[in-house]
């Protein structure tokens, strides 16, 4: 029997790749579950769109970069060529961001930017591995207020957004990266349905 000690650098790296997509395989086995959910999600982003609502997104860290992706792809396009949809991301003005962080404190740097910018009928999604993050239940608590429709991408055991928004998605894991890596396959998923839809009659 081998010990671990004798295994080389590039054994164990290959190693913990192994694992890595063992533990993918198996979050994404599980996360066949939340289809029903995934799929009523993006209707509700695709009549918001069709009804001359807006996609708003938000995220922090990794997060936030999950945000700007889903937003920018709709602005710009994801694979077909269509028109421009209309989103925006939260975390993507750092003039908002340091103004509103420096005035009012950082748990509302989403939530001030959303009451200038929501209006119902629009749609909010949130990413949060944790569901704990202050400034997204900020964001989720002014977007009920507003008539803003909630989708959040969570993970873990949801957290204290568990239970709050319109739509959860909540990926079946405690790694924040496989979290983040379905994050990413269920906005893609979004941008398919998006990409195939009529947006002729789109009058905005």
């Amino acid at each position: 029997m081998i010990s671990p000690g004798n295994f080389t650098t590039q054994e164990r790296k290959a190693s913990a790749y192994s694992s890595t997509i063992d533990e993918l395989i198996d979050v994404l086995s599980r996360s066949k579950q939340l289809e029903e959910s995934i799929l009523a999600a993006g209707s509700a982003i695709k009549k918001s769109i069709l009804n001359g609502g807006k996609l708003i997104t938000c995220g922090n860290g990794g997060s936030a970069a999950d945000a700007l992706h889903l937003s920018e792809e709709l602005v710009g396009r994801y694979k077909a060529e269509r028109r421009s949809l209309p989103a925006i991301c939260l975390n993507a003005d750092v003039t908002a961001i340091t103004c509103i962080g420096n005035d009012y404190g950082f748990d509302y740097i989403y939530s001030r930017q959303l009451q200038g910018l929501g209006k119902p009928g629009d749609v909010l999604v949130g990413f949060s591995t944790s569901g704990n993050s202050f400034n997204i239940i900020e964001a989720f608590t002014q977007a009920t207020h507003q008539k803003i429709t909630t989708i959040l991408l969570g993970g873990k055991n949801g957290g204290a957004l568990k239970g709050t928004c319109d739509y959860e998605i909540i990926i079946p894991s405690n790694t924040t990266a496989r979290i983040q890596e379905m994050h990413t396959l269920i906005l893609h998923q979004w941008l398919e349905e998006l990409d195939i839809t009529d947006w002729s009659t789109l009058n905005l």
